[in-house]
């Protein structure tokens, strides 16, 4: 049974396991995700954000002795980046869609300290460089947004 969990949440419901593109195939549903729970309150937000880091922080490390290290189908780390990247953002498409598309970019890229973070240990690694692109994110859209809500 925890093999069985294991597998179907550290590749996002299987969406890990595409064949092309799988990080951004498996942000997809963690998108969706808080965008239906982080309307509800900055409360909920948060504290579903601790979880899934939490929880990414786990998985990832049991997901490395079925997958390998650091693997692509290991999505759940994508879940806890995106969820970052749209805290305190406020609750519109526009900024979600924004988030998203910042998010895909700065954890394709990997800007310092992103890269640097991989080299943690187990699922630490796995998960921080996704916080690292998260919080890049987030500045990014907030920015953006600002930007917008100017001109």
């Amino acid at each position: 049974m925890k093999a069985f969990i294991v597998k179907l949440f550290a590749t996002g419901l299987y969406t890990g396991l595409s064949p092309a593109v799988p990080g951004t195939v498996g942000t997809l549903p963690a998108w969706v995700l808080v965008w239906f729970l982080f309307g509800y309150s900055t409360t909920v937000a948060v504290i579903a954000t601790v979880i899934l880091f939490l929880v990414s922080v786990w998985l990832s490390t049991e997901a490395e002795s079925v997958y390998g290290h650091d693997s692509k189908k290991i999505v759940i780390d994508e879940w806890a980046g995106m969820a970052i990247a749209v805290l305190f953002v406020k609750h519109t498409l526009t900024a979600y869609l924004i988030a998203f598309v910042a998010f895909r970019l700065f954890d394709v890229v990997k800007l310092p300290p992103a890269a640097q973070s991989e080299k943690l240990p187990a699922g630490w690694g796995v998960t921080m460089d996704d916080v690292v692109a998260g919080v890049q994110a987030n500045i990014l859209t907030q920015i953006i947004l600002f930007a917008l809500d100017r001109f």
